[in-house]
């Protein structure tokens, strides 16, 4: 059987999916839209059945474009997604609104099987319920209890989904005038909606009896704080430091060791296999393309272990809460603070992030803003920069101007986020209407099957989908990078001249591969992009070094250091830094001075620059139209204000 899972948001429905399927998982998107389709399988008496997990909703008729997906399915008996029986998973404890999407699903004659879940909690805040007449109002239907987070239920909704497999034909529809309504016909579903909640809050006086407990619930309790207008944002920013600081810390450790591994890796394969194009492919392309893919995992896996750790727990519903008012001006919801806050650690979990918004066109601004916010594979670039053309001096005694600097950049990206969100706003049209429909859950220990589950399949998507992308591009990476229409005639010539003959072996090593890269199609185009770039006080060494660090912005400082290799004289061991302030072009002047240095950083804050984050932006909206425009306005805008920089500071 196709069987799905419904019910509303925050009912445990996840839980309820883990728990049935374990990591017997897969995730997809529904034909034809980017929406993620998660099924998995279950086994009942030898026949294997799949389950798919649709997106959480109120009613039937849909207000998002992960609801429409659930009224397509359901209103189309020939719908390649029609399920043979539904699993609808309710909250016990709030079991009148929830009743509404499933009557409404129960009158559509499917076969169904109804949990009450978080069983528990409805107990605690002192409610009853008769299940025996609960199913006189739903004859045929199976009504069992869950406690999924603490994996109870699973035996009884098994043994339910076993029961029910044919339709009863004794059916009976809730509401006896229902019919499926055209999705724009909103008065006509305004009074279905209406007459049909009033059916339910009659019968359920038969089936709900709550009693009165004493004193204020402890959520509402905590959330005096959590959500006050002032105290909410103070705690907000303090969670999302412990956590940046959490991520910073704790994953450059493991990312150091996988870049190491991998680098390892390249070099014993490059011993191991003969000398030859086959040996270059591999440990120069494909080892570093897979490593490039990996090293990011760290990141990735700690990011959404502490996001899920703030869904289960029912944190992050208080969150965007509270930031809704702030982000909404510019085109954005309460739900985007999550993405762009953690794209300041990486962008490609910080795009990732964004499912959890549900609204399409909010959904995409804030991937195509994600990119703004400085990573940390800028880092790199922002302190090389900084070191070489701010000087090392403190205003009023105290201040740091380099670190002044460096918050500015920050900054810069930040403000340019809001302002690009603004302007997309007005330019990206959608029919539906962006709104928050929210509510706070109580809140609750999380459960760790869960965080663990979801963080799997965060890295599994990323590894699996991005890394396909991105292993391809570093192979043609690797190709432009290791061939030319005349490297050997460039490389030769090096070997006969004096300078390279009077260099250890080593630096003659270091000089032949900066000759060869400056002699490739990569080093063929940094000449050929120089008249382009030379406006921005760039040569064409930097401009190779723009291309190499497509692949990821902090190659931009080792192509650099390759690049500038060829010209130490004399066996000197010169640093980096040094090599860079000592460059001239060839009308004598400096390479590197204030104003070229400052507008270079401006280029990295706004240019797309990560082949990684393209990947990613590609697999969440399902195709090449929206990170070629996204690689196209942030080029085009990291060039105009690297120029005008420039020209400000000359």
């Amino acid at each position: 059987m196709k069987i799905a899972l419904l019910g509303n948001p925050n009912t445990g429905k996840s839980s309820v999916f883990n728990l049935l399927t374990g990591l017997r998982q897969q995730v997809g998107n529904f034909p034809g839209v980017t929406v993620d389709k998660r099924s998995g399988f279950i086994q009942i008496n030898q026949v294997q059945h799949e389950l798919i997990d649709f997106p959480g909703t109120y009613s039937i008729y849909p207000r998002s474009k992960e609801e429409t997906v659930v009224f397509d399915v359901l209103s189309d008996t020939k719908h390649s997604q029609h399920p043979d029986q539904i699993i609808f998973v309710v909250d016990a404890s709030n079991l009148q609104r929830n009743l509404l999407f499933f009557t409404q699903v129960f009158d559509l004659g499917i076969p169904c099987v109804l949990v009450l879940n978080m069983w528990d909690l409805a107990q605690k805040k002192g409610i009853t319920i008769s299940i025996e007449a609960l199913e006189k109002l739903f004859p045929g239907v199976p009504i069992v209890q869950s406690n999924a987070r603490v994996g109870l239920g699973k035996d009884r909704i098994l043994k339910a989904i076993d029961s029910t497999k044919v339709k009863d034909l004794t059916f009976k529809p809730f509401l006896d005038s229902f019919h499926l309504c055209e999705i724009e016909d909103v008065q006509c579903q305004k009074l279905e909606a209406e007459n049909r909640l009033q059916k339910i809050k009659t019968s359920l006086t038969k089936v709900v009896e709550t009693k009165v407990l004493e004193g204020e619930n402890f959520s509402r309790k905590i959330d005096r704080i959590l959500i006050h207008p002032v105290f909410g944002y103070l705690i907000f920013a303090l969670v999302l430091m412990v956590i940046f600081q959490f991520i910073f810390s704790f994953a450059n450790a493991p990312m150091n060791w996988i870049d190491n591994l991998f680098s390892h890796f390249s070099i014993w394969s490059s011993d191991l296999i003969p000398e030859g194009m086959v040996n270059d492919l591999i440990s120069q392309g494909i080892i570093p393309g897979i490593g490039g893919v990996v090293v990011f995992v760290p990141q990735i896996a700690m990011l959404f272990f502490f996001i899920s750790i703030l869904e289960e727990s029912g944190y992050l519903s208080r969150v965007v809460f509270i930031m809704d008012r702030l982000m909404r001006p510019f085109g954005l919801n309460g739900k985007s603070v999550v993405p762009l806050m953690s794209s300041v650690a990486c962008a490609i979990p910080g795009i990732m992030a964004t499912r959890t918004i549900s609204n399409w066109k909010e959904r995409l601004i804030t991937i195509l803003v994600a990119p703004f916010m400085s990573c940390s594979a800028r880092i790199p670039v922002y302190t090389l920069l900084i070191s070489l053309v701010i000087p090392k001096m403190y205003l009023f005694g105290f201040i740091n101007l380099q670190g002044i600097v460096l918050f500015g950049l920050y900054s810069l990206g930040i403000v340019f986020a809001l302002l690009v969100s603004f302007l997309l706003k007005l330019f990206i049209k959608q029919k539906e209407k962006g709104f928050l429909l929210l509510e706070l859950p109580d809140y609750k220990n999380p459960r760790w099957g869960n965080v663990f589950i979801n963080v799997l399949e965060k890295v599994k998507i990323f590894i699996l989908d991005a890394g396909k992308i991105i292993l391809a591009i570093s192979i043609i990476l690797w190709f432009l990078a290791s061939f030319g229409p005349d490297m050997d005639g460039a490389a030769h010539g090096l070997s006969k001249t004096r300078a390279y003959q009077s260099m250890s072996k080593q630096e003659q090593t270091i000089a032949m591969d900066a000759c060869k890269l400056s002699n490739s199609y990569i080093g063929i185009l940094g000449k050929g992009m120089e008249p382009i770039i030379a406006p921005l006080g760039y040569d064409w060494k930097i401009g190779i070094s723009l291309i190499t660090s497509f692949a990821a912005r902090e190659v931009f400082v080792g192509s650099l250091a390759t690049i500038y290799a060829v010209q130490d004289d004399g066996g000197k061991q010169t640093l980096l830094i040094d090599r860079m302030r000592n460059e001239v072009k060839a009308d004598g002047s400096p390479v590197f001075t204030l104003a070229s240095g400052v507008s270079l950083m401006v280029f990295y804050v706004f240019a797309m620059q990560c082949m990684a984050t393209m990947a990613v932006v590609k697999r969440e909206t399902n195709s090449w139209k929206w990170p070629l425009i996204q690689l196209a306005f942030m080029g085009v805008l990291a060039y105009f204000t690297a120029w005008l920089t420039f020209i400000i500071l000359s």
